[in-house]
Order: C-alpha cells, then sequence, then structure tokens
C-alpha cells in the first residue's frame, strides 16, 4: 500500500519509514519576510523544492530521523550599489535530524554540522 505525503501535513516519522520523497512548487509570496526583501515581482516567483527522509541507525539506540531539503529560487532584488532591479539565484541543500524532545535537540544543534529538530 503506498501513502501519499502532503507537504503541509507531514508525518515525519511515517515518511522516514517509508523512505519517500515529495517535491514540488511553492509561491515566494507564502513565505511574507523572504518575499518582503525582493521587488513587486516577488509575487510571479516559484520556489522548486525536493524532500527526502529516511531513518538511519543510530549506536545504541533508535534509529534516527534524517530529512534532506533542497530548494532554489531566484529572488528580486534592490542592488545596493546602483539600486537597480537585480535577480539573485539562491539554494540550499540542507540536512535535519529530528531527535524526541526540544531539550534534547538544543543541547545537540550546537555541535552539529546537520540542524537538529523537535
Amino acid at each position: 500500500m503506498n501513502k501519499e505525503f502532503v507537504a503541509s501535513r507531514l508525518d515525519i516519522r511515517s515518511f522516514s519509514q517509508a523512505g519517500a520523497e515529495l517535491s514540488g512548487q511553492t509561491r515566494l509570496q507564502d513565505f511574507s519576510r523572504l518575499a518582503a526583501e525582493g521587488q513587486e515581482h516577488a509575487q510571479a516567483r516559484l520556489i522548486d523544492w525536493h524532500a527526502r527522509s529516511e531513518l538511519r541507525p543510530a549506536p545504541g539506540g533508535d534509529d534516527q530521523i534524517w530529512l534532506q531539503l533542497k530548494a532554489s529560487v531566484v529572488l528580486p532584488m534592490t542592488c545596493q550599489r546602483c539600486l537597480l532591479p537585480v535577480d539573485i539565484p539562491v539554494s540550499v541543500d540542507r540536512p535535519f535530524r529530528f531527535v524526541p524532545d526540544e531539550e534534547v535537540a538544543a543541547a545537540q544543534d550546537e555541535e552539529s554540522e546537520e540542524d537538529v529538530l523537535a
């Protein structure tokens, strides 16, 4: 049985157990702080994204939930030198590791290369 996953209400444990992947496009204007930095053209821009999750064995414990998120967009910005519009390509490729609670996340996040989330 294939389970359909929806990014806006994702059960990260089930998503990881299935080794599932999701891809899509989201409007830049849905990210108000990011869109506020852009020109009026930000309304028409789309963020391309891809998420892949898996369970990885952990020494002496339960499997760890990992999520790899890739996203890219071309941001319409204002050049700070000439004050003309300029398109800035931005892309991210970030791993996230999920832990049982906020306390563990706070303790491990400082010393981890990946972002640690509860």
